[in-house]
C-alpha cells in the first residue's frame, strides 16, 4: 500500500478521532515543472485546459470550482458527462490570455505545459504577476523532463490536486479506488508486441517508452516496439513499424483522427496492409483523453485488458 501523503494521513487521523480541521495549510507553495506556485487559499475559481484537467476536478467532486474550460478533447465519460457538458466553454481550442482572464480565475490548470504561452493562455510568470496561479499536469512538464510515468505518478498528481484544493480526503478515496481497480488487471502472458498509434498519416506519431502509453502497455503485459525511445511520444516511420511487425496495434480514438479512420489508413496503405495485426484486425481502442496521464488511465487499461483477452492469435 502506498504511504499516505502527510496531509492525507493527518486527515485520516483527525477523522478517526472525531475532529475537523483543514487538511491543507495556506499559503501553500509547490514546485510545478520547475515553477514556484503559491496559493493563499484553496482556489474557488479555476479554468481547466485539456480534458484531463477537467476530468481530474470532476472526479474529485470539484466541478463547482470550474469557471471555464478550453481545448477539450471530447465528451467526458460517465459519471461526469452531464456535469462536463454544462461547464462554460471558453474556446474549442486553446483560449487566449484575454479570454482566460475574463473568467477571473484564481488558478489555471493546464494539461500541457505548452498551454501556457504568450499566444495561448498566457505565460506563467505573466499570469502570476496578475494574481493568477497556474499548474501543469506533472507528466506533461517540458521545462523539466519528467520521470518515466507510473501509476504511482498519476496517483501523486491526484494527491497534489487534493492538497491544492484542501480536498485530501476525496483524493485519498479516489486513489484507493483506482489502486483497487488496477490490482485486478492481469498482465497478458503471451509475450505479445504492440504499437501505440496516436496520430499522423504519412508519419505516425506513436507511444514511446516513458509516458502514459508505455505505462499502460506495461500493465497490459505488452512489449512496446518503441520502448527504447525515452520520450512520451515520438514521430516514427511506417518502415520501422513494418520491421517490428507488432502483434497488436493500439488505436487512439480522437475526434480529429478516429480509430476507424486509422483502420482504413492501415488497410489501404501498401506498406502497412500486410502487417499481421492489420490483416487479422488485432486492434485495441482507447479514447484520446484516456491516453494522457489522468484519472482515466486505470479504467482505460482495464478496458483494453478485456479487449486483449478477446483477441485470438494463430500459430
Amino acid at each position: 500500500m502506498r504511504p499516505l501523503p502527510l496531509s492525507l494521513g493527518l486527515a485520516v487521523l483527525l477523522a478517526s478521532s472525531g475532529h475537523v480541521m483543514a487538511q491543507t495549510s495556506y499559503p501553500l507553495t509547490l514546485d510545478n515543472c520547475g515553477f514556484a506556485v503559491t496559493l493563499s487559499q484553496a482556489p474557488e475559481r479555476v479554468v481547466t485546459i485539456k480534458s484531463t484537467t477537467t476530468e481530474m476536478l470532476l472526479a474529485l467532486g470539484l466541478g463547482d470550482k470550474i469557471v471555464g474550460v478550453g481545448f477539450q478533447d471530447g465528451p467526458a465519460p460517465e459519471p461526469w458527462t452531464s456535469a462536463a457538458a454544462a461547464l462554460p466553454v471558453l474556446s474549442d481550442k486553446l483560449p487566449s490570455q484575454e479570454v482566460v482572464l475574463e473568467a477571473e480565475p484564481e488558478l489555471v490548470y493546464g494539461g500541457w505545459e505548452s498551454n501556457f504561452a504568450a499566444d495561448g493562455a498566457g505565460e506563467r510568470p505573466t499570469l502570476a504577476g496578475l494574481g493568477v496561479a497556474s499548474y501543469v499536469s506533472p507528466a506533461a512538464c517540458r521545462s523539466i523532463k519528467p520521470a518515466k510515468l507510473s501509476f504511482d505518478g498519476v496517483f501523486a498528481e491526484i494527491a497534489e490536486i487534493g492538497t491544492i484544493f484542501d480536498a485530501g480526503s476525496s483524493a485519498d478515496a479516489l486513489i484507493a479506488e483506482q489502486q483497487a481497480a488496477l490490482a485486478t488487471i492481469a498482465a497478458d502472458t503471451r509475450d505479445l508486441t504492440a504499437l501505440w498509434y496516436s496520430s499522423g498519416t504519412k508519419t505516425p506519431y506513436v507511444g514511446a517508452g516513458s509516458g502514459a502509453p508505455a505505462m499502460m502497455l506495461e500493465a497490459l503485459g505488452l512489449d512496446n516496439i518503441m520502448a527504447d525511445v525515452d520520450e512520451g511520444w515520438v514521430s516514427a516511420s511506417w518502415e520501422a513499424v513494418v520491421d517490428a511487425n507488432p502483434d497488436v496495434i493500439v488505436l487512439v480514438d480522437a475526434v480529429w483522427n478516429s480509430a476507424e479512420q486509422k483502420k482504413k489508413l492501415l488497410a489501404e496503405n501498401p506498406i502497412t496492409s500486410q502487417l499481421d495485426a492489420v490483416a487479422s484486425q488485432r486492434y485495441l481502442i482507447v479514447p484520446f483523453p484516456a491516453s494522457e496521464a489522468g484519472v482515466r488511465n486505470v479504467g482505460a487499461t482495464a478496458d483494453m485488458a478485456a479487449q486483449l483477452a478477446g483477441l485470438s492469435f494463430t500459430p
